[in-house]
């Protein structure tokens, strides 16, 4: 004990003086640290590698596991005499620094400024590693700012949001490169002779990262390159909606799209077929994956971008839009010991996320489950997820012949494109495994109309089949600046209304304000029709396969359709009734009719 006594007492006495605001309430760190759980042993190596590097010693504590950070923090912050911040504040904060000092030098350090008019402090997650405070107190002209402490997420955080609150947008930086004239940004990028080069101030390659940068910042799903006869149009999807976002100049395409195509690792050479590809990117803490389409148009190559958040939490069950007695239904659905469920919809309405969330639900030690898709969209611990790759004639059929053999309980394919993927769904359902997949239909009800067209019999459909959910997205209001109205007498007509609607019910508007970019929404949320395949249902299917038929038995037995699920929402003022009409107009039935409300 002497020994390490006399290790950290040493160490304690070169801490400079601004460190120690007070007396600390111990004579050793050491004595703290041990009485709190850390072994001897642990210290005495974090204090060997701290005298032979200079620093990490706190990093060592918390790599061994000697404490809890947290705990840790406080220990630290009591010994020093400094606050400890478990939250940073960032709503008033002045982001000039970031004009002057690096990211990567805050992030390797572990420090960030946090300049406030009323208490400015700098915050720190090792306070024995002095020397870079120091710097950036000189950095910053302020030699007595002083230290808190804080955690390595905090101040991730906030370093990640002072750097996206000072990043430029494309348009604004093509519009300061355009004061003089569309050609000297032409000029410079002709002039630029890598462009590979990633730490080139070239023009082009920091036009392509900002409308990357920009995107993810506006929670974009998609980047459209759109060459036109006079222009280059640039857009972005968000919340399932195109805007334009910037219009350049014709000559900008060509250096524009083959510097997306470097990034995507395709052929800039060839510009007469379609290619595809994938850029992978880290921004901030964020690691994103990009999948690149370029197709060949009359004035020339087209782009679209899908951009991927890998870093985004998947959803739960909960946080899919559902009513509660339907996040029930749904989950004792998913809980079955066989059987399949298929979630469909059109392109983009959400069926991975919600077959994501279900899987997540159900992941637990004792179950094996496997998937099939085209691509992975997210990573699941616990869960094997196997990738479609065409080229070496890995399809859906033959990846889902492999995963029977690896006794699985719960399968997800993540498309069902063709009969023979159908038969092998339903042969595993058949054999005592639960199977999700996905389906292109405009309804529960065609799901069944399409199975049969693909030509699986009917007695097949009935004895596999469980339950088919239908979806959509709806766009939510934004809380801040919404509104409410008076629907007009057209609208509530075709949502099947009547005027005893507005006597009980608020309805909302989009408004529009900084925080949706002036679109009045805010996100979106599902909404869903559920069909069970009970012993009705499946009487009916095997005399008939027309979807009419199929739906109107559903709603006779209280199936909630699509439309009216929006029709709830929008009460509920979650979104507004345009928008339900926009998703679900070429659904209406005379079925959908709802007197009062």
């Amino acid at each position: 004990m002497s020994k390490i006594h006399s290790a950290l007492k040493e160490s304690a006495d070169k801490v400079p003086d601004s460190f120690i605001q007070e007396e600390p309430a111990f004579s050793s760190l050491d004595e703290k640290l041990i009485s709190a759980g850390a072994s001897p042993g642990t210290i005495a190596e974090a204090h060997k590698l701290k005298k032979n590097n200079g620093a990490g010693f706190f990093d060592y504590l918390i790599r061994k596991k000697a404490l809890d950070e947290i705990q840790l923090l406080k220990i630290m912050a009591q010994f020093f005499g400094l606050p400890f911040w478990p939250n940073l504040p960032m709503e008033s904060i002045d982001i000039d620094f970031t004009q002057n000092v690096s990211i990567q030098y805050l992030k390797k350090h572990k420090i960030v400024p946090l300049i406030t008019p009323e208490n400015p402090v700098v915050a720190v997650n090792d306070p024995t590693n002095f020397q870079p405070v120091d710097d950036l107190r000189q950095l910053l002209k302020n030699p007595d700012l002083p230290v808190v402490l804080s955690s390595q997420d905090a101040i991730t955080a906030a370093i990640n949001m002072a750097y996206d609150m000072s990043r430029t947008t494309a348009k604004d930086y093509f519009e300061e490169i355009n004061e003089a004239s569309a050609d000297d940004l032409i000029s410079k990028i002709d002039e630029t002779a890598d462009l590979l080069d990633e730490t080139s101030d070239a023009p082009i390659i920091k036009l392509v990262n900002l409308l990357l940068s920009g995107a993810i910042k506006d929670r974009a799903s998609d980047i459209h390159v759109e060459p036109y006869s006079g222009n280059l149009k640039i857009r972005y999807r968000i919340d399932g909606v195109l805007y334009d976002i910037l219009s350049l100049p014709r000559r900008i395409q060509s250096p524009l799209i083959s510097r997306i195509k470097i990034m995507a690792k395709l052929n800039i050479a060839e510009k007469r077929l379609p290619q595809d590809g994938r850029i992978e990117i880290k921004i901030a803490d964020r690691l994103v994956d990009i999948r690149v389409s370029v197709i060949p148009t009359a004035f020339g190559e087209r782009v679209v971008l899908r951009l991927l958040d890998k870093t985004a939490n998947i959803l739960k069950l909960a946080d899919l839009g559902m009513h509660d007695e339907r996040i029930k239904l749904f989950n004792k659905l998913i809980k079955s010991p066989y059987g399949i469920i298929l979630v469909t919809g059109p392109t983009g309405s959400g069926k991975t996320t919600t077959l994501y969330a279900a899987l997540s639900s159900i992941n637990h030690p004792e179950i094996n489950i496997i998937t099939i898709e085209d691509p992975i969209e997210y990573q699941i611990d616990g869960i094997g997820q196997i990738q479609v790759n065409p080229k070496i004639d890995l399809t859906f059929a033959a990846g889902l012949r492999s995963i029977v053999r690896q006794d699985p309980d719960v399968i997800l394919i993540g498309e069902i494109r063709d009969r023979e993927t159908a038969e092998i769904a339903i042969q595993s359902s058949l054999t005592g495994h639960l199977v999700f997949s996905t389906l292109h239909t405009n309804d529960a009800a065609s799901a069944v109309t399409r199975l049969i067209d693909m030509g699986i019999e009917p007695f097949l459909v009935t004895s596999s089949i469980i339950a088919i959910i239908a979806q959509r997205l709806v766009r939510v209001l934004c809380p801040h600046c919404k509104e409410v109205c008076v629907p007009d007498e057209e609208t509530l007509a075709n949502l099947g209304l009547n005027k005893s609607a507005l006597q009980k019910n608020i309805f909302y508007r989009k408004n529009g304000c900084n925080l949706c970019m002036q679109t009045g929404f805010r996100g979106r949320t599902g909404i869903f029709e559920i069909l069970i395949v009970d012993e009705e249902i499946k009487k009916l299917v095997l005399k008939t396969s027309d979807a009419n038929q199929i739906n109107e038995l559903a709603l006779k037995q209280g199936m909630i359709t699509l439309q009216k699920d929006g029709i709830d929402k929008a009460l509920n003022g979650i979104t507004t009734p345009e928008e339900v009409l926009r998703v679900t107009r070429s659904l209406n039935r005379k079925d959908d009719i709802v007197l009062e409300v």
